[in-house]
């Protein structure tokens, strides 16, 4: 009696455990790490709605080799000290297979060795200085040659030479202008004055005297979070409007509009992949299924579009590999293509961020932007700005 007992428990339990892995094998993990709050939340949240539709697209169309994907969501609440602990968190105690998330350098440079540490992914879905490529980082936004450089040049045409550069304090804004202060010194022109404030600043009388009093062509503003609405309504208030001085900004798309306020930024100016007025019949869908999700009154952008772009290349790479192991998933996002909202993008092999195209954008009198220059295709990323002469000697 005694064994047949024993033997009953025995089979339960392998039973219980079968049950229990064969469950398991129906679902995979991914961190979703973004600030949900802080500074950085009005410009991170709509990041991780994007990639959270894209997450369940995917779902529904049957999921990934077979599996669904369990989205685990981390606040990194604007701060890159705890970006670090919770990528940790994520790749230790929650076992994900990829992380999305992060939008500050300071951000992305707290998560970066720890994923390199426990050899995990970063998909990473916003614009950046450059001067890196880790190869435990995919980059879905622009490196410098696909944003600043351009950007720069534009301005530089259409505006004048005299730039005031303003960024919050933070390796971003400081590496970007160290680049463009190289750039205009290459097209003789000149750096009139260069601000930094914290993050989360409200008080910009200072930097607005310092603009008054040099007069410049254009202002290039690398200014993140939302300190650009105390920036904004205080340049108006000073009289600064985008007819006698405009601002060419990097790090704000249609979302930062909504909430900055149309009245301060009607006809100024942004640098941008993507935005929701880009002419693709993918991007109509996808435009049309976000605000489906998330109701007509919100606006997708160029950071948000990058997101859903990631969580689609990991997720190709993936049956690409026929793996959800890293290395393996790593080695065949290489080369890989996908028809996106802004176009058809490609990873490259080398360095693991983007072609993509560059696209000039004014703010309109609707809150959304308009493509008023762009380059014929995509442009190979180039991060470290290996083909410029003039960039010579501004890496770290």
């Amino acid at each position: 009696m005694k064994k047949f007992i024993y033997l009953t428990v025995i089979i339960l339990i392998s039973l219980s455990l079968f049950g229990c892995k064969k469950k398991e094998d129906k679902t995979i993990k991914v961190g979703l790490l973004h600030s949900l709050t802080g500074t950085m939340a009005i410009s991170e949240t709509p990041v991780r709605d994007s990639e959270l539709l894209a997450i369940k697209e995917i779902n529904e169309a049957g999921g990934v080799l077979g599996k669904q994907i369990i989205p685990v969501e981390e606040d990194g609440e604007s701060d890159p000290y705890t970006f670090g602990q919770k990528a940790r968190k994520l790749i230790t105690e929650d076992n994900v297979a990829a992380i999305f998330g992060c939008w500050t350098s300071a951000s992305r440079k707290a998560v970066k060795p720890v994923v390199e540490e426990y050899f995990n992914l970063l998909w990473y879905p916003v614009q950046y200085e450059g001067m890196e490529a880790s190869p435990n980082i995919m980059y879905m936004g622009a490196s410098p040659n696909q944003q600043v450089v351009p950007a720069v040049d534009y301005c530089a045409e259409n505006f004048g030479k005299r730039m005031f550069l303003v960024g919050s304090d933070y390796i971003f804004p400081r590496t970007a202008n160290r680049i463009i202060k190289a750039q205009l010194a290459q097209l003789g022109g000149e750096c009139v004055g260069e601000a930094y404030v914290p993050m989360g600043s409200q008080d910009f009388s200072d930097v607005i005297k310092d603009i008054l009093k040099e007069k410049p062509d254009v202002i290039i503003n690398s200014i993140n979070g939302d300190s650009n609405i105390y920036f904004f309504k205080q340049l108006q208030a000073a009289g600064i409007t985008s007819e006698k001085i405009p601002v060419m900004s990097f790090s704000i798309s249609e979302e930062e509009v909504s909430t900055i306020g149309i009245e301060y930024l009607k006809n100024n100016l942004v640098a941008w992949n993507y935005y929701e007025t880009t002419q693709t019949d993918k991007n109509k869908k996808f435009v049309s299924d976000y605000k489906s999700e998330y109701g007509n009154e919100r606006v997708t952008g160029d950071p948000i579009e990058a997101g859903y772009i990631a969580v689609y290349m990991w997720a190709l790479a993936c049956v690409k590999a026929g793996s959800f192991d890293v290395e393996e998933v790593r080695m065949a996002a290489k080369g890989l293509s996908f028809t996106a909202p802004e176009g058809t993008v490609t990873i490259d092999g080398f360095n693991q961020h983007l072609y993509k195209q560059v696209r000039i954008g004014k703010i309109n009198d609707k809150g959304l932007i308009d493509e008023i220059w762009a380059t014929p295709g995509s442009i190979k990323p180039d991060p470290y700005l290996s083909t410029y002469e003039w960039a010579r000697g501004i890496q770290d």
